[in-house]
């Protein structure tokens, strides 16, 4: 196991290169959005990109999916994978293009719906480039394109924001020539263009990616509720501005999705190539009980440092943004737990059970999101995504027993959440001494994980030397 554990660090530390100054950069977006839009223009620019979301698997029916799984199936031809998920791509995009009459009347962006098209059409296709590029395993090449589109997106953003002053325009052109040049960069990068062969088109082949895929389409879809349809519910009950408060507090999670999608890249491709081993129960068992400490260690340390980043990260008209980010962290702490579980029926090719709780978990937020938000307002969207995510997580617990059995440290698990719920009580608080608090509790923390950081660190000095051993023989 320890040969697994070590294969699954050392991809980790590949994609944190990328993703560490790719998340890092998209941070550092924040002051320049905050500064350069009003909250009512940040909140329509943000409903543009979270509606691009919502399309995206519409469009590909969730092929981009099915291109990173039956690439690493050595059973499947990977330019017959390609070639064919391409084909489906431009079959949905052509359909969209169709509805533009429609479209353009029923969405609410008005001038900007031709960015929105573009945005989509770059986006699916520059999503199934990545994700051929992940399941051929080059992992080096997936970081550097994310990381490079980033710097192109902070460049852009500066040049069109700040220089030029071009408000929600230059907020979507810097989108637009991100995605236009991570389409090109991947092509030429990735052997893309070598790569596409028109006769391997074949439609047994496009129907088993169709087959995998498309129970992944309502399940995005549902993701997207959880996620981003509380954004739409805000602006009809409460107003674009308020809108953009919340949109910039959950820029604030994005520290912690950061952590997780350095780990999640790496384990989706150790998940699918260890789910026939004998030891995968411990295995996943051990890499969860690490992944959920890691998480909530973070959970906590952003809680303590909130106000200080806040305060310096956004002008004075977002500053009361920082009272929606709390419940919007542990929302993302349970998507990423959610997530992990997820995983099982992507190794395993049932996609049809993630559909189930994913249903269940978007039914949920929009009920509570539509009692509470006109009661408590930005926060009762913020509450309601972290319980819905909190059940999906648990129904999954439940759901892939049949596949995998992930033995949970449920009281060390029940503890650390009612520390987070104790620092976030806190934070409310008008204590003059509360930062000490916070930081005392996060210490409390640390040491009822002492086992678990001792194991991890345990595990990447075994890596390291194993690591300086190669180099030196």
């Amino acid at each position: 196991m320890v040969n697994k554990i070590q294969k699954l660090m050392k991809n980790s530390l590949v994609f944190s290169v990328g993703n560490l100054g790719t998340k890092l950069i998209l941070f550092f977006l924040i002051p320049v959005y905050t500064y350069h839009l009003t909250p009512s223009e940040f909140g329509t620019a943000d409903l543009i990109t979270v509606t691009s979301n919502l399309v995206l698997p519409l469009v590909t029916l969730s092929v981009f999916n099915g291109v990173f799984r039956f690439v690493m199936d050595k059973q499947y031809d990977k330019e017959a994978v390609l070639i064919n998920s391409i084909v489906i791509m431009i079959a949905g995009s052509i359909l969209l293009v169709m509805l533009y009459p429609l479209l353009n009347r029923v969405l609410p962006f008005g001038e900007f719906t031709d960015y929105f098209y573009i945005i989509v059409i770059l986006q699916a296709l520059n999503t199934i480039f990545m994700q051929y590029i992940r399941g051929c395993h080059f992992v080096k090449l997936y970081a550097l394109s994310g990381m490079i589109s980033s710097f192109i997106l902070f460049l852009s953003n500066i040049i069109f924001l700040v220089v030029l002053d071009l408000g929600i325009d230059g907020y979507l052109l810097a989108y637009v020539i991100t995605l236009l040049f991570g389409c090109v960069f991947n092509f030429f990068a990735g052997n893309i263009h070598r790569h596409i062969n028109f006769h391997k088109i074949k439609h047994k082949l496009m129907k088993d990616l169709l087959i995998y895929s498309v129970p992944l389409m309502p399940n995005a879809l549902m993701w997207w509720v959880m996620n981003f349809s509380d954004r739409y519910i805000i602006a009809m009950i409460l107003g674009a501005s308020a809108n953009g408060l919340y949109a910039v507090a959950s820029k604030i999670p994005s520290l912690l999705n950061t952590v997780h999608a350095i780990f999640f890249q790496a384990w989706q491709m150790s998940a699918i190539e260890e789910f026939d081993s004998e030891e995968k129960d411990d295995f996943f068992s051990k890499i969860f009980d690490y992944l959920s400490t890691v998480l909530m260690l973070c959970t906590s340390f952003i809680i303590v440092h909130l106000h200080f980043i806040i305060s310096i990260l956004v002008s004075s008209e977002y500053i009361e943004s920082w009272k929606y980010t709390p419940f919007l962290l542990l929302a993302s702490l349970f998507s990423a737990f959610s997530a992990f579980l997820g995983t099982n029926y992507i190794a395993s090719k049932q996609t049809n059970g993630v559909f189930k709780s994913s249903f269940i978990g978007a039914l949920v937020n929009i009920i509570i999101t539509l009692l509470l938000v006109p009661i408590f307002g930005v926060n009762g969207a913020a509450f309601a995504t972290m319980i819905s995510f909190l059940f999906i997580f648990l129904l999954r617990v439940i759901d892939t027993k049949k596949y995998v059995t992930i033995h949970f440290h449920v009281k060390k698990l029940f503890l650390m959440f009612f520390v987070l719920l104790l620092q976030i009580a806190i934070l409310f608080t008008d204590l003059q001494f509360k930062y000490y608090l916070l930081m005392f509790l996060f210490v409390v923390l640390l040491f009822i994980n002492y086992a678990q950081l001792k194991s991890m660190l345990n595990d990447i000095m075994s890596m390291l030397r194993n690591r300086s051993g190669r180099k030196r023989r």
